[in-house]
């Protein structure tokens, strides 16, 4: 099962439901790619690494506040889901379609 692809991502927040695009490429275990906010914001997402079914990244982003995003994701089809730490806010979830 690969990971690859474009994602339209919704990831739940104490501010709402935020949107965004996340491009995802598999390489083995290693995960690379990068994550746009809804507000057009891009970083690249560091940490990534598959495990069968599952992967796990970072990013970091600067608004609204620095903190860096943990992702916690499985593939279930083609759809993506799972937790997200929202730095000190705590965890939450996200999931993602295929753009």
């Amino acid at each position: 099962m690969s990971f690859d692809g474009k994602y339209n991502v919704t990831i739940q927040t104490p501010m709402g439901a935020q949107q965004g695009t996340l491009e995802l490429k598999q390489s083995g275990d290693d995960l690379t790619g990068s994550m746009i906010a809804g507000s057009g914001e891009s970083a690249e997402i560091k940490n990534g690494k598959v495990n069968g079914d599952s992967a796990s990244w970072d990013v970091d982003i600067s608004s609204p506040m620095p903190m860096t995003l943990s992702f916690e994701a499985t593939k279930a089809g083609d759809n993506l889901g799972g937790s997200v730490t929202l730095g000190a806010f705590g965890q939450s979830t996200f999931e993602g379609v295929p753009a």
